[in-house]
């Protein structure tokens, strides 16, 4: 079994450099996958209300805690707080369901999921619409985060993140916050890398978490052109690796953790077995060549807000 290596968050909370994600894993394949990832040696799994996998994820660690197969404390759990829940009054309300999903007391890393608010109609109504236009609300993400901060107060929450915020509204936020964001998550892979947004990061001590780092979420897409490049390639073949783990060692390399998907246990084992070499800086420097701002994830449904972070 091979765990990841750990990087030490802020707050002194130690975070594994490399996750599960589990965006649009539904049903038994979400559960086979959460399975097999931590019987392969996964510890970060990353989650969101949004993804309606929770009460899935919750089942298996349940399981696996139950059977003394792994503790709690060794498995570190993210998810995020999803748009209709940033009225102050729903944060505890949201973060409580989610424990209860999970079926854990504790959230290690609990992110606003994004800076812009939506109307709470139901709990299952995640996107209310009105004449095909999504609806939202004008409420502060800082009044969202100021809730947030008591739920770390409450000890429902170990640490507190950003996910999809801009270098402009996380220098905003870190002006009012109580408690410092351990973590800011954001699409990251060869074609967008986001340079100035990790640059002001690791100026705050702020750790970057990559998701879609494969730049491919959904396998309907097409494989991005960089997988088969020449200098991929070339790199795959020196270090006897796939052009997947090249990718996901640069994103570490560079200093983010990506949690890439996996449904399949040949790819959830490939994901992992990415510890035992580095690139060397002229090879970052090679790869660095194919980022050109393409961004995957839009949210283009919202680009008429004020907290629109792209």
């Amino acid at each position: 079994m091979k765990l990841a290596p750990t990087v030490k968050l802020n707050n002194g909370y130690e975070m594994p450099i490399l996750g599960l994600g589990t965006y649009n894993l539904k049903k038994s394949r979400c559960e086979a996958a959460v399975r097999h990832a931590l019987e392969l040696g996964y510890r970060h799994i990353d989650t969101a209300y949004l993804y309606r996998n929770e009460g899935i994820i919750g089942k298996v660690l349940g399981q696996f805690i139950g059977d003394r197969i792994i503790k709690r404390e060794q498995v570190f759990l993210v998810t995020k707080l999803w748009d209709i829940y940033h009225e102050p009054q729903m944060v505890k309300y949201a973060c409580e369901m989610q424990l209860k999903l999970l079926g854990v007391d504790y959230i290690d890393l609990y992110l606003i999921h994004s800076p812009v608010g939506v109307p709470y109609i139901s709990d299952d109504d995640l996107m209310p619409h009105l004449n095909g236009e999504l609806r939202t609300n004008d409420v502060d993400y800082l009044d969202t985060y100021k809730s947030m901060e008591q739920l770390v107060d409450l000890g429902l929450v170990r640490s507190l993140g950003l996910s999809n915020f801009n270098a402009k509204q996380l220098e905003r936020l870190l002006e009012s916050c109580q408690i410092k964001p351990v973590a800011l998550q954001i699409e990251c892979h060869p074609e967008l890398v986001q340079i100035p947004l990790i640059e002001l990061c690791k100026l705050h001590n702020i750790t970057v978490v990559a998701y879609s780092p494969l730049g491919r979420p959904k396998t309907c897409r097409p494989l991005p052109e960089y997988y088969n490049d020449p200098k991929v390639l070339a790199l795959a073949d020196k270090y006897g690796k796939t052009p997947a783990q090249i990718v996901l060692r640069y994103l570490i390399d560079i200093g983010t953790v990506p949690i890439p998907k996996a449904a399949q246990q040949v790819h959830l084992i490939e994901n992992l077995d990415v510890f035992d070499f580095h690139l060397t800086p002229e090879e970052l420097l090679q790869l660095r060549s194919f980022n050109m701002g393409r961004r995957i994830w839009k949210f283009e449904k919202a680009k008429n807000h004020q907290y629109y972070p792209y």
